[in-house]
């Protein structure tokens, strides 16, 4: 009869920790911040409402969103710039 109760109190001990993994797991799932794209005027109450860790992973992404215009941006330039530079290098050669 002991070993009964025993088996049973320790059965429902394992149901609830498991429960409360269960939960905790969901929790995080369910209660996690929106995610925002960038921050200007329109969201920044959402942006505030962030943890300052979400906050600091969004702006990085966004760092390394413009690094990576920014280089695109250069090469095309520096592509450009050899274009011109070689027209007006064969002009001045036809020229003489």
């Amino acid at each position: 009869m002991i070993l009964f109760k025993l088996t049973i109190i320790l059965i429902f001990i394992l149901i609830v920790y498991l429960l409360r993994n269960f939960l905790k797991s969901k929790r995080k799932k369910f209660f996690k911040a929106k995610k925002l794209k960038t921050l200007n005027k329109k969201n920044l109450n959402n942006w505030m409402n962030l943890t300052k860790n979400e906050r600091y992973n969004l702006s990085k992404q966004e760092s390394i969103v413009y690094l990576d215009k920014r280089k695109i941006l250069l090469d095309e330039i520096r592509k450009e710039y050899k274009k011109i530079s070689k027209g007006n290098s064969e002009k001045k050669i036809k020229e003489k």
